[in-house]
């Protein structure tokens, strides 16, 4: 079997939600098609597509499957284009998407570094918290900071993880206390970021495990720099990502709070389409923030 042939059969498949379809593009039989899948299938010892008279659906273990074939076979074709094209430059308009607080924090110094390493490639940043329609807004790539992704027909790849860090201001620990257990910020003013995967709930885990506490915000916003800015003023206790919050632990402007307990780790994530062929400005810049975020 053709390992690469056959994925990219499966990859096909997917796409286009039909062996018959999938058969044109690849210029095969629907037959030859999916003996490929099949054959796929038998090597990964896994159901990868699960098909019916009505409709074919990826399966559990397809989803994940598919995300990192779309990737390997994305790398494979940049790196087959790259060494093809050479020392051609980099150009045309590459528009991003990213939350607003990352831009600030992270990727605006890195993005000086690759507008330098790409003189002839424009850059439209768009910052926007909440997650918006990649396609039918016209991005190429959109950045995003998440626990867990939920199903797409975009292609993930992820650049790096955070954190959520649980703290406040030493004047407001000064005043009210610092809480001992969970259940104890329930007596303290807790600030919300609201588009959390679940606002208003605190999920850690501890020395007991994974608990979770509801807890009504006394504030919530949609931005994680406003949230930084109430928490320096004494305002409560709340949770802000590593790459705002470290910094200012590490100053003494704000103190961690219940430190034997920990969020879940997010990824960094970039979402773009899943076409068979990524524009180069797309894989030079995915690479590059891949690349500049495993060094911090």
């Amino acid at each position: 079997m053709d390992l690469l042939a056959a994925m990219r059969s499966f990859r096909r498949v997917v796409e286009r939600g039909s062996f018959s379809k999938a058969a044109e593009d690849l210029g095969q039989s629907a037959a030859a098609v999916s003996k490929q899948v099949r054959q796929l299938e038998a090597r990964l010892g896994s159901l990868l597509l699960l098909r019916t008279t009505r409709r074919m659906s990826l399966s559990e273990t397809g989803r994940g499957y598919f995300a990192e074939c779309c990737r390997l076979l994305d790398e494979l074709d940049a790196l087959e284009r790259s060494t093809a094209q050479g020392s051609e430059e980099v150009s045309g308009i590459l528009r991003v998407n990213a939350p607003l607080s990352f831009s600030h924090k992270v990727l605006s110094p890195l993005l000086a570094q690759f507008m330098a390493r790409y003189p002839r490639l424009n850059v439209e940043l768009t910052l926007n918290d909440r997650l918006l329609d990649v396609v039918a807004e016209g991005f190429d790539v959109s950045l995003r900071i998440r626990a867990e992704l939920h199903d797409s027909s975009l292609i993930a790849r992820r650049l790096g993880r955070t954190q959520q860090i649980l703290c406040a201001a030493p004047s407001y620990l000064e005043r009210h206390g610092a809480p001992a257990t969970l259940d104890e910020l329930r007596d303290h003013a807790c600030l919300a970021y609201r588009l959390a995967d679940h606002p208003g709930q605190w999920n850690l885990s501890g020395p007991e495990g994974m608990a979770s506490i509801q807890l009504p915000p006394r504030f919530s916003a949609d931005n994680s720099l406003i949230l930084c800015d109430l928490l320096l003023a004494g305002s409560g206790i709340g949770a802000l990502p590593s790459f705002i919050a470290q910094p200012l632990l590490d100053s003494g402007q704000l103190r961690r709070v219940l430190p034997a307990y920990h969020f879940p780790q997010r990824g960094i994530y970039a979402l773009y389409s899943s076409s068979r062929h990524m524009p180069r400005k797309v894989r030079v810049f995915i690479d590059f923030l891949a690349e500049a975020l495993s060094r911090q």
